[in-house]
């Protein structure tokens, strides 16, 4: 491994940006895209980890002329070293995770763009950094040519993406439909005065969970889709605007004006990512992305070594998470034997103990950039909190959550022996176990923290008012520090866990999930309601890449069943939970309650599954010639005289998807669809095909397969959710009616069958969701944690949910996110102990009357009743500190650990500005 020089000690640097404010040398800042400049010593962007400053050998004065050293004459603490060199390290590992990323397409080749002539035509990486807060114009929407605000402005849609005439990336890269609406959206935000955003697009690509109620939400607010193909983008006039010219669906030429234009560029995989797999030796696909397989989809064609994220295919952050996880999984299993031989334990001091000290507050006001400064006067706060009671030390940071800032942290806690520390940041959320890691490093109990956000709950929401949210910000900094001056240090329960897995649901991602925990060395057991274990895949013939399914699937099975560490019950049902995370007790009832049976696990994936929507519309049920997706393929295998011998097949899109009783696109149909028929024309070229849709939904590299289809002759006709297509049975025949978009007329077609192209549905989750406490969507699906940061894990700890029982996918994403799963799930079963938070509920003995209010409304089971006490008890381990307890009792014999009557009273009193 190459280490390059950066001309700066590491270990001397305290990233306070001298070097750069002294450096006379600017040049193209690459990380904004070109849009502004930084200097030769730069930090890339202001959260880098590790905040350290680098020179820019290739732009620096001194490595170019032999002169200057500005930077090194006033670096206060000498870390600018000159003399560096390359370093060539060796590592012995035991696998590879290759995560190299992606580069978005240059749109230089598209002359046609005005893009290199026009400042106001930008890319949409470009318009991220406009928008972003840490961005050129501070996140103010301007545009580049002119710094005026747009009135108008235009998305342009596959832009390196789906066109093999200006570069030969003929795939579909995934996001930019998602990315483009986000932008228009987050545009209209940022814009002061009402602005128009249109989309310019082929096909409408909102094929994960919830993006096609996203696409929803963007019409109601206004987004203009306008389905076209550009051709042509030119300069209005000496203002800088732009004209757009397309063309219609109906073959129209039109033209529009607007102030600013966004060409929504591709992704493609870097040189320097072709190179490195050149080296390492590993298959790439024609597309340059790393060659792997729908059954082992995070797998090289080198054992040992794993792809994930965009290098493997493009795809979004969800999907990227997962695909991470999944990498480490396989990677974990083929290690196992070694697990934990080079774990070094993160080790904290002894916590001091803080009884009798007198309350010493730290206040740390965060300007996050200018997410926070921008609007908050973050000086004026810091001010301020000097004057509140019990604070001893205040500190305005840039980015309080970086490594710096962190360090420095460390360091006031310590020499100004503070025993409570508030933060004014951002959302506790995603940075409150940052700054309490922080505080156990002291040697500080971690809840004496209080951190109060300005971020999300003010300046955000506050942004034309300053001046209040300013005065918002120290009433929040004030609330906080009253009751931090009530914090009292809790403990954390260490428990044991159990080493086992309880996987619910075996279908092809139950079983990878058990088969990857059962390599790692941990026992499962898998809990299938069917007799036999497979799932909906048993349904399935092929994939679209042409591998073979029930193949599959046998050697799935034969794996789980031979496996020691595998026990499989078939016909059973899970019909009681209790415990919690490392410590679960489920009973399973098999045989419709014959036999029930009792198992302890640490963890449970939910991999139940999903089906397809039987629906009542297009003769379904009254004709046996129109038929579902499953029942094409049979018809494929076994060479049906309908295929051989037929004159016309129909394929009906989006049948029960799309809809307001299911506003989801089920993800896999369009592909299935094209994939047969295919199929169809190669086993019968001369049978007219056609396939009636909404949008074509062949994401990624499944491109290839919508042109291949056009190119045998399968007919593409688009409806609308309004005028769907009406199916009668006339004379003996079927018959579709369909208006074509293109000709606005309707046309009659007599096909020999149609296929539905139904929705996938959930299974019945209710009771489920119930007995391990974890939420379903309004859809029926499972609910995950975080869509894009826990995509597999529930709020429920030790609870993680992967395949179609989380949204419909195929197979190699359901596969990915069992591993996925399996990878989470491993974290707890690794563990020798696990920690219970300190944020629970305790119940006062002395004060309680038994009414069991409090076990009535607990959402999670925590609270028992004692009969021969005639009392209610929570069970600290279940608790998750929701407090609905304490808010329901009369007696207010709960209190909420962290968030007691005494300490929110103080909040509420500091809030009327009583402190």
């Amino acid at each position: 491994m190459l280490e390059k020089p950066r001309y700066i000690d590491m270990d001397k640097c305290i990233a306070c940006g001298t070097c750069a404010e002294k450096c006379p040398r600017k040049v193209v800042n690459e990380f904004n895209m070109g849009l502004d400049k930084r200097k030769a010593a730069y930090v890339k962007y202001s959260q880098t980890v590790p905040l350290k400053y680098a020179i820019d050998a290739a732009n620096c004065i001194f490595f170019k002329k032999g002169k200057c050293k500005a930077c090194e004459k006033f670096c206060p603490t000498k870390a600018v070293n000159f003399a560096q060199e390359a370093k060539t390290h060796v590592i012995n590992v035991g696998s590879i995770i290759l995560a190299p990323g992606f580069e978005s397409f240059d749109p230089t080749p598209y002359e046609n763009y005005s893009y290199k002539d026009s400042p106001n035509c930008i890319t949409s990486m470009e318009f991220e950094r406009v928008l972003s807060a840490s961005g050129p114009y501070a996140g103010h929407l301007v545009r580049p040519g002119d710094k005026k605000e747009p009135r108008r402005i235009a998305f342009i849609q596959c832009v390196g993406s789906r066109d093999t005439h200006h570069s030969n990336n003929g795939y579909c890269s995934s996001v930019c439909c998602m990315y483009a609406i986000k932008e228009a959206l987050v545009a209209m935000e940022h814009s002061k005065e009402p602005l128009e955003t249109s989309i310019f697009y082929m096909d409408m690509r909102t094929y994960g969970k919830d993006f096609e109620k996203y696409y929803n939400q963007a019409q109601e607010k206004g987004v203009r889709f306008i389905r076209a193909r550009v051709y042509n983008i030119s300069p209005a006039d000496e203002t800088g605007d732009l004209i757009v010219r397309y063309a219609t669906q109906q073959g129209d030429i039109n033209e529009d004006v607007f102030d600013l234009v966004v060409l929504s560029t591709g992704l493609v995989v870097p040189q320097s990512v072709r190179d490195l797999a050149s080296v390492i030796g590993i298959e790439l696909n024609r597309y340059k992305f790393a060659k792997t397989s729908s059954f082992s989809p995070v797998s090289t064609s080198v054992p040992g070594i794993y792809a994930c994220g965009a290098f493997q295919d493009p795809k979004d952050i969800p999907y990227s998470v997962m695909e991470a996880s999944a990498a480490s999984s396989a990677a974990t299993s083929k290690l196992a034997g070694v697990k934990g031989t080079l774990v070094n334990e993160k080790t904290f001091p002894e916590e001091r103990d803080i009884s009798g000290e007198p309350i010493r507050i730290g206040v740390f006001v965060c300007n996050c950039g200018v997410n926070i400064g921008g609007v908050v006067n973050v000086p004026e706060v810091a001010e301020y909190a000097k004057r509140l009671p019990n604070v001893v030390y205040v500190q305005e940071n840039l980015f309080s959550c970086s490594q710096d800032a962190q360090d420095k942290l460390r360091e006031v806690i310590i020499e100004n022996n503070l025993n409570r520390v508030v933060v004014a940041a951002c959302s506790p959320r995603t940075h409150e176990p940052l700054f309490q890691e922080t505080l156990k490093s002291c040697g500080i109990n971690k809840y004496l923290f209080e951190m109060t956000n300005i971020r999300d709950q003010n300046s955000w929401v506050h942004q034309n008012e300053p001046e209040a949210a300013t005065e918002k910000a120290k009433d929040l900094v004030r609330m906080a520090v009253a009751k931090a001056s009530l914090l009292f240090p809790l403990k954390e329960v260490k428990l044991g866990i159990t080493p086992a897995a309880l996987v619910v649901g075996g279908g092809i991602a139950g079983m990878v999930a058990a088969l990857s925990l059962a390599s790692q060395g941990y026992r499962c057991y898998i809990v299938e309601k069917s007799d036999k274990l497979g799932g909906q895949a048993n349904n399935i013939r092929w994939t679209w890449k042409d591998e073979d399914v029930p193949g599959y699937i046998q050697r799935l099975v034969h794996e789980v069943n031979r496996n020691e560490r595998i026990t499989v019950y078939l016909k059973s049902k899970i019909v009681n939970v209790e415990g919690f995370v490392g410590n679960f007790k489920s009973t399973i009832s098999t045989n419709g309650g014959d036999q029930t049976e009792e198992i302890e696990h640490g963890v449970a994936i939910i991999s139940t599954g999903a089906r397809p929507f039987i629906p009542d519309e297009y003769l379904y049920g009254k004709n046996p010639k129109v038929m579902l997706w499953h029942d094409v393929d049979r018809l494929i295998e076994e060479n049906d005289e309908l295929i051989a011998k037929g004159r016309c097949a129909v394929f009906i899109q989006c049948v029960g998807s799309r809809e307001p009783e299911r506003p989801y696109c089920s993800k896999i149909c369009c592909t299935h669809s094209l994939k047969c028929a295919i199929n169809i024309k190669e086993i019968n070229p001369e049978m007219e095909v056609y396939i009636l849709n909404r949008d074509i939904r062949t994401y990624g590299i499944r491109e290839d397969i919508y042109k291949v289809a056009r190119e045998k002759g399968v007919i593409f006709v688009r409806y609308t959710e309004d005028e769907k297509p009406k199916v009668e049975y006339k004379n003996g025949n079927l018959r579709v009616t369909v208006r074509d978009h293109v000709l606005g007329l309707p046309i009659t077609l007599e096909p020999d069958f149609i296929s539905l192209a139904t929705a996938i549905i959930p299974e019945e989750q209710g009771e489920l969701a119930t007995l391990f406490k974890v939420p379903l969507n309004e859809d029926g699906f499972f609910l995950e944690a975080h869509a894009k940061l826990r995509p597999v894990d529930f709020a429920t700890d030790g609870v993680f949910v992967c395949g179609m029982a989380h949204y419909p996918k195929p197979i190699d994403e359901s596969i990915t996110q069992a591993m996925a799963a399996a990878s989470r799930a491993a974290t707890v079963l690794s563990q020798k102990k696990i920690e219970i938070s300190g944020i629970v509920s305790v119940i006062d003995p002395e004060t309680c009357v038994g009414c069991m209010g409090c076990l009535e409304v607990c959402p999670y089971g925590a609270i028992n009743y004692v009969e021969d006490r005639k009392i209610c008890q929570v069970n600290e381990a279940l608790c998750k500190g929701c407090g609905a307890c304490a808010a329901t009792c009369p007696s207010g014999s709960p209190q909420l650990m962290g968030f007691t009557e005494e300490q929110l009273f103080a909040m509420i009193e500091g809030a009327l500005g009583e402190i």
